[in-house]
């Protein structure tokens, strides 16, 4: 057994099976290594002047810059980079680069700072070379002895007219005749800005010894536009706590070459930060919809509810109509407001003698009902349509209840998901949107039960202030539409609907006679829209969302 460290055996195997690729390696061919398997790499083209270019931009610090930084450091023990970049003449930022690599591998230490002085603007360099507005203005009205007001601009120019004559009567340099003319109110006046702006001209770069002036004409010329502040951001460069003359690079990875010649050995590496923490990731956003959605199923499994599976947005228009005695000659069914489906045009199979079952109901009724008393149509009932209700899904699972093994038993339902409509979309009305349905299957069940279950699941969402009223639904009786108060609109807003199944839909199921149950249904777009105050439903859902708003929604939580 070999008395080698791990560490070394690996890195000689590395060192012995790369020097096995080496001959083949050094030849520019396409075959592949018969060694190591790997492709031959041709040399890189010559890229182009534009692309060298670029390239020399972002190149790091030269080792000839960073050694004269090292030798300046020799023989001072600090420097401020600024100056030492004039010394040497290159440009600032490129010394700073330097200096900034060094600093990273602790040869020296920076600390910045920062200097301001005044230059003169364009307007300043133009009023210290031509002289200022009120000056000119004054100049012009001392040469004429009286000028009109209407003439100034013709002496002076408009711009200088507009400027000097309100800064020229503030310092009563001029006073206005009764006739509207101006004359001259103060002799022996000197042009004062065009003096104090003349030692601040060509200010590029910090003075050695800046020009001096009252904090009130500063503060007066800064205002105007005439000085503006320069600053220009330094550091001050000492020795680090690795320095020396010559600057030996620690490597950041390990090379191909590396293991060939064995410099892995004796090379000095750049430390790994364990700690540092990985760049974030960007990651996908729930929409508002979904949101609202999983707190919605949250409520309701915590009032003991179980969720319906959704997956058929298919559905045959037995299922969706026929099944919740609705007649065939209920205008719901027809173009305008289902969508049919091409292909497949019709279903293939259904319960035989649930279908005979639900036909008879319709025709003769039954169950105390005498029926709709109209042709029933197989051919109409087979038709293919995007479901227009989830109803149609608790229509399948209260025939599966019923029909179960061991006999009906109570149970409470619910189901969140997509529905279709044909109709004309507007600010509340999409072709598509969520329905959110609760059921609740037991013996003996009344109006009582209903409005109670309804009152808990609202009040779970922060709606206490209900009201309901008495509405038609094909396959509910009695049925109720359910109202609560908008805290925002400050009125009485329909958030959903209601009722009892009645026995012409239960019948054929199979449930026992004494077995009711309350339904209950809202959308889930519009209490999305009152809890993120939106407007507009295509906001909220549809192509014409923002991918942003999405993004900043917040997390939903309901009292």
């Amino acid at each position: 057994r070999s008395t080698s460290p791990p560490g070394e055996l690996f890195w000689s195997a590395i060192t012995a099976r790369t020097a096995a690729c080496t001959p083949r390696l050094q030849q520019y061919s396409t075959h592949r290594c018969v060694s190591c398997r790997y492709p031959k790499f041709e040399p890189s083209p010559r890229p182009a002047a534009g692309v060298q270019a670029v390239a020399a931009s972002m190149a790091p610090a030269t080792p000839d810059l960073e050694a004269q930084v090292l030798a300046a450091l020799q023989s001072t023990p600090k420097f401020d980079t600024y100056a030492q970049a004039k010394a040497l003449n290159v440009d600032h930022q490129a010394l700073v680069g330097a200096v900034k690599s060094l600093w990273a591998d602790g040869y020296v230490t920076m600390d910045q700072k920062s200097c301001s002085w005044l230059n003169a603007t364009k307007e300043g360099c133009d009023i210290s070379k031509n002289g200022s507005p009120e000056y000119k203005v004054y100049a012009a009205v001392s040469a004429a002895g009286s000028l009109p007001v209407a003439d100034l601009e013709k002496s002076v120019g408009k711009a200088s007219a507009k400027v000097g004559l309100g800064a020229a009567m503030r310092e009563k340099w001029l006073k206005k005749g009764g006739d509207g003319s101006l004359s001259v109110a103060k002799e022996g006046v000197a042009d004062a800005t065009r003096k104090m702006l003349e030692p601040f001209v060509g200010l590029s770069e910090p003075p050695a010894t800046p020009p001096v002036l009252q904090a009130n004409d500063e503060k007066q010329l800064l205002r105007r536009k005439l000085l503006k502040k320069e600053t220009l951001k330094q550091f001050e460069v000492a020795k680090g706590a690795n320095y020396s003359l010559e600057r030996k690079r620690k490597q950041g990875d390990l090379s191909v070459d590396m293991l060939r010649d064995g410099s892995w050995k004796t090379a000095d590496f750049k430390a790994y930060n364990y700690n540092a923490v990985g760049a974030p990731v960007g990651g996908g956003y729930f929409q508002p919809l979904l949101k609202v959605r999983a707190e919605f199923r949250k409520i309701l499994m915590g009032m003991g509810f179980e969720e319906m599976p959704t997956s058929k947005w298919v559905e045959s228009s037995f299922w969706n109509f026929d099944a919740l005695f609705q007649p065939q000659s209920h205008p719901a069914r027809d173009a305008h407001d289902t969508f049919f489906v091409k292909e497949p045009a019709s279903t293939l199979k259904w319960p035989a003698d649930y279908y005979e079952r639900v036909k008879n109901m319709h025709v003769s009724g039954g169950s105390g009902s005498i029926g709709h008393r109209c042709p029933f149509d197989e051919g109409e009932a087979r038709k293919q349509i995007l479901r227009t209700h989830t109803t149609a899904v608790s229509a399948r699972m209260l025939y599966q209840l019923a029909n179960r093994e061991g006999g009906f038993r109570p149970a409470k339902y619910f189901s969140i998901d997509r529905v279709f409509r044909n109709e004309t979309m507007d600010s509340t009305h999409l072709c598509e949107f969520h329905q959110v349905e609760g059921l609740v299957a037991d013996y003996d069940l009344n109006l009582g039960n209903l409005k109670c279950i309804i009152r808990t699941f609202f009040a779970e969402i922060g709606i206490t202030q209900l009201r309901f009223k008495p509405a038609f639904n094909p396959y509910t009786e009695p049925s109720m539409e359910v109202f609560g108060y908008h805290p925002d609109l400050k009125k009485w807003t329909e958030i959903g609907n209601s009722g009892i199944f009645r026995p012409e839909m239960l019948a054929p199921m199979g449930l026992p006679p004494n077995v009711r149950v309350i339904a209950w249904g809202l959308s889930l777009e519009r209490p999305t829209m009152i809890k993120y105050r939106i407007d507009n439903i295509r906001d909220l859902f549809g192509h014409k969302a923002e991918l942003a708003k999405t993004e900043a929604a917040p997390i939903c939580v309901f009292p």
